[in-house]
């Protein structure tokens, strides 16, 4: 069972014990993300995720790797556009010590100068990698087609020119705005104490800072076109189509509409171009979903002189999908899917410490797992045929061919 509490700072500690687990996950996630950066800000948020790794007063980097390396445990962070998280797992009779050193970067970090230029050079190289792997790149310029004058567009790593604009007093400034007690939520899940309950509350629940109130605008999604030359060997094509938000109503529906389209072995997509034409290795569709509004996207890699039959193809199965409509079988099986994908995630401590911190911090609740199945199980041929509206549309394009093909 899932369990809340709220502390008396405002910050949320969130639980699910297993004790059949000898696993301990715990992840403290944080409402700041890139959607929160102002344009000379872009990158800021994942900057800060870095520097927490790079020393305490207590600590030195090497010694909180250290730390974990020596008990067999794990220790890592991720940014996302509307949140970030840090994270451990470790086997149950060390998770006290996990929380006290995730508490010690959150709370202690130096953010020593000469560490955050060090740092810059090391971001300056992840975008590097990022921009020299095309299958990356692609996806990453999508997002600046489809919202081209929102923060949600701009990406999460930063550029080159705003990198050297976070300094120590910036990223201080910043974590004094987003990194709140109530923009906090701490999530556990394994074999848990209340002694590890009670040592969460007395490290986290008691600091304050001012909470200022978050005002989302609402993205404008724009169905450009975006045309890269790069040197690779393979073409790549993203379509993007509006999707949903976390909180529509349809959102288990569109699920089911995007598993049948490219989210799975036996999906649309996959089945056409992969296997019946071999016109592509990889091929997918996928939705990402945000508190105010979603992305629908579909990815696909060929050949640089196959690349307009890839498209074409891709844009005549959608429009097939919407004329003939979709097999009550078809269905029935991407329900069953959708519902083995969840319940295998129950698994691992990490998988459900991950999804309870997500929804405590980004829908203030909690949905039990037989309700999820449950409105899984509501979703209708009728349902998921109203919603092919939204692959209706112009779509925004990325393609990332090489230079030879291109000229």
């Amino acid at each position: 069972m899932v369990t809340t509490y709220t502390c008396e700072n405002g910050l949320r500690i969130v639980s699910e014990h297993i004790p059949h687990f000898r696993s301990v996950a715990v992840g403290v996630f944080v409402k700041a993300g890139s959607r929160d950066e102002s344009p000379e800000e872009n990158g800021i948020t994942h900057f800060i995720e870095h520097m927490l790794f790079k020393g305490t007063e207590k600590r030195t980097a090497k010694q909180i790797a250290r730390e974990f390396d020596r008990i067999g445990g794990d220790i890592n962070a991720y940014t996302s556009k509307e949140y970030t998280c840090y994270y451990a797992k470790v086997l149950d009779h060390h998770a006290e010590l996990a929380v006290q050193v995730i508490a010690d970067m959150f709370f202690n970090s130096k953010m020593d100068p000469v560490e955050i230029d060090k740092e810059r050079q090391v971001v300056l190289e992840e975008i590097s990698m990022t921009e020299d792997m095309a299958d990356d790149d692609v996806h990453e310029q999508l997002w600046k087609v489809m919202y081209p004058h929102h923060s949600i567009g701009a990406p999460i790593l930063g550029t080159a020119e705003t990198l050297p604009r976070f300094t120590r007093e910036k990223i201080a400034e910043f974590m004094d705005r987003f990194y709140t007690p109530k923009n906090t939520v701490v999530s556990v899940a394994g074999n848990i104490t209340p002694q590890l309950i009670k040592l969460i509350e007395a490290l986290f629940g008691s600091f304050t800072k001012k909470e200022s109130k978050k005002i989302y605008v609402l993205p404008d999604f724009s169905a450009g076109y975006s045309y890269k030359n790069k040197e690779t060997e393979q073409g790549h094509l993203c379509l993007g189509y509006p999707g949903m938000s976390l909180t529509d109503p349809d959102i288990y529906n569109l699920s089911v509409l995007n598993n049948l389209l490219g989210g799975s072995m036996s999906s649309r997509l996959f089945q056409e171009i992969r296997e019946e034409r071999g016109l592509a290795y990889s091929i997918y569709s996928y939705h990402s979903a945000y508190s105010d509004h979603g992305t629908l996207a579909i990815y696909g890699g060929t050949a640089d002189e196959q690349m307009p039959e890839l498209q074409e193809v891709i844009l005549q199965l959608l429009k097939t999908m919407r004329i003939q409509g979709l097999g009550t079988e078809e269905v029935l099986d991407s329900k069953e899917q959708l519902k083995g994908n969840l319940m295998l995630g129950l698994e691992s401590t990490s998988s459900r410490m991950s999804r309870n911190g997500k929804q405590e911090l980004m829908l203030g609740k909690h949905q039990d797992y037989d309700e999820i199945i449950s409105l899984i199980d509501a979703v209708s041929i009728e349902k998921v045929e109203s919603l092919m509206d939204l692959i209706s549309g112009q779509p925004a394009i990325s393609i990332i061919r090489s230079k030879e093909a291109s000229s």
